[in-house]
């Protein structure tokens, strides 16, 4: 039976980790109000410019000229995957949801005889990703110790993917993030962002008329400025729907931790009555043995 010194160190250890946990909670409540209002602001740019661009390339994807943000390298062999995750832990299952469905990506396109290469966007999944597959990586980006993501961090991530198709390093790039769906839920995604995904005709006509514009200047004109654009929009939009995930996981993971800590330390209190009550029960025993044996 534990000592009731020990009972009472336990107590004040646990009740210490309980302000520490409810503290954190308050605060990531408090941060994903921002988050999340970030990203469902972006969602509905993001998704007109996705939609506006798969469209306009409709019409030049089948040109040579075609540019590569648009078609890629015409190949299908070199897969990069952008894995975006969180810097800091105590998130709850956030960072192993993505690192789990990014690695079961990479052995699905492996067995299909790809090659993958890997640019990890957050310490928690370089840490979690090589363990298995640190030969695939071909850089890490991290933003510990930063207050907020800005749209400039997306830009810097979209060039770099840019150079790297322009150096011929792979052939198709894909985000792979949790998307922010509520507090208690985030769902892990994968975005192809290179080549564009680009309307089937035959959705397009079950859909009704297609509306037909006239562009100014020439179709590859505007993609030229506007692709580049693209990728880093949709990388920023990623990025901010992992931070609202992210601080969506760790409020959970904080309010049940501090009702994991207040049951423990019920149960300890408990248990800590019972053993001062043997405790005095064996004291009056022995003091009245004593005086009977007087």
């Amino acid at each position: 039976m534990p000592s009731l010194k020990s009972l009472r160190s336990r107590i004040n250890s646990v009740k210490s980790t309980r302000k520490i946990t409810q503290a954190m909670k308050m605060v990531a409540a408090a941060k994903l109000r921002r988050a999340q209002a970030q990203a469902e602001a972006a969602r509905p740019y993001a998704e007109r410019m996705e939609r506006m661009l798969a469209s306009l390339g409709a019409a030049v994807a089948g040109s040579p000229d075609a540019p590569k943000l648009l078609v890629g390298t015409g190949a299908d062999k070199v897969h990069l995957l952008v894995v975006v995750t969180a810097d800091r832990g105590l998130a709850g299952p956030f960072n192993t949801n993505v690192g789990r469905f990014a690695r079961n990506r990479i052995r699905e396109l492996e067995a299909q005889g790809k090659t993958v290469k890997v640019l990890s966007v957050g310490r928690k999944g370089a840490a979690y990703l090589k363990r298995e597959f640190a030969s695939r990586f071909v850089g890490e980006i991290t933003f510990a110790g930063k207050k907020r993501i800005g749209f400039e961090d997306a830009a810097e991530i979209a060039a770099r993917i840019t150079a790297m198709l322009d150096a011929g390093e792979f052939d198709v790039c894909a985000l792979v993030y949790n998307r922010f769906k509520s507090v208690i839920a985030q769902v892990a995604t994968e975005q192809r962002l290179i080549p564009a995904p680009l309307p089937e005709a035959a959705a397009a006509t079950a859909s009704g008329p297609v509306a037909l514009y006239e562009y100014e200047p020439a179709e590859d004109e505007i993609l030229a400025a506007l692709l580049p654009q693209n990728l880093a929009i949709q990388v920023y939009r990623a990025l901010l729907e992992s931070a609202a995930g992210e601080q969506g996981s760790r409020m959970t993971a904080m309010d049940n931790a501090t009702r994991n800590a207040g049951e423990m330390i019920n149960k300890l209190t408990l248990n800590y009555n019972r053993t001062r009550q043997a405790n005095i029960t064996k004291e009056l025993i022995e003091i009245i043995s004593g005086a009977e044996a007087v």
